[in-house]
């Protein structure tokens, strides 16, 4: 894995693309804290972290679109697949790389409240918790990332997809409140997502029967639950959206609080998508 992680940092600190993050990430959030910082003498940090979440909509997917998927274009993936390692070590080593070239412009975050003490008073508890929630928030959608790379061998469909995740989760709320809060519309979504669930599971396994079981008890769960007591879908689907609300989660550290519940949202994106990734490669290696 330490050998992974070296040749995948290496990589990134002796190309275009790692600079070219670190670059655009400061180059922002240096705008912004002049602006709002310091002509605006604004205290409050975690507001111009906040401002600049949208930066990673387009930088996120350009740090990770190669991360598994170049390997598969290339061919050179048969190396990892074939190598004395576990495939866990391969995608925990890669993660690390990439989280370790986004913690290098967050270490240079960390000194603009010590700049902004020299101008006035600063609450630096404060500060430093939305950096360090400004940290997670990016190193959940790395994870992100890294998941949608492994599902492709294109890197450029890897980053339009990751574009797309990321910019549905950015504007989830917002598509929330263009849908009903019936039960009916509620019902309609869930039974669209079962369907789709149940063609993602037949293309992960290649089994007809199964697939039709999973698809057919869920359908008929849905509607045996929308018959006895259809209230329970009033507004439900709002509530589900929420959990992909990822920037939301980032609220309560940009005002300075510790969210013990943030903290394990984002802990469990990075767990989930880790292992999803590394199941897809897993499968690969198998097949």
């Amino acid at each position: 894995m330490i050998a992974i992680f070296k040749k995948e940092l290496k990589g990134y600190l002796t190309s275009m693309i790692g600079y070219v993050f670190i670059f655009f990430i400061l180059l922002l959030e240096g705008i912004y804290f002049t602006a709002y910082n310091i002509q605006g003498t604004y205290p409050v940090f975690g507001s111009t972290l906040n401002a600049i979440t949208f930066i990673f909509l387009i930088l996120v997917p350009v740090l990770t679109m190669k991360t598994i998927a170049e390997e598969r274009k290339q061919k050179t993936d048969q190396m990892l697949l074939t190598a004395p390692i576990s495939v866990t070590k391969i995608i925990v080593g890669k993660y690390l790389a990439l989280i370790t070239v986004y913690l290098i412009p967050v270490v240079v975050i960390c000194f603009y409240p010590l700049i902004m003490g020299k101008f006035g008073a600063v609450s630096y508890p404060m500060a430093y918790t939305a950096i360090f929630g400004f940290a997670l928030l990016g190193f959940a959608q790395i994870a992100i990332g890294v998941f949608l790379s492994c599902i492709t061998e294109n890197p450029v469909i890897s980053a339009v997809l990751t574009f797309i995740a990321l910019f549905v989760c950015f504007m989830i709320s917002a598509i929330s409140s263009m849908i009903s809060d019936a039960s009916i519309v509620s019902l309609g979504i869930y039974t669209l997502l079962v369907v789709i669930v149940t063609f993602l599971i037949y293309s992960a396994i290649r089994n007809v029967l199964i697939s039709a079981v999973i698809g057919i008890l869920g359908e008929a769960a849905l509607i045996t639950t929308y018959v006895v007591k259809s209230t329970l879908f009033e507004s439900s689907i709002q509530k589900f959206l929420a959990i992909f609300d990822i920037s939301s989660h980032f609220d309560n550290f940009t005002n300075g609080i510790l969210d013990i519940q943030g903290v394990v949202y984002f802990l469990s994106i990075i767990v989930i998508f880790t292992f999803l990734s590394v199941q897809s490669i897993t499968k690969r290696r198998w097949n």
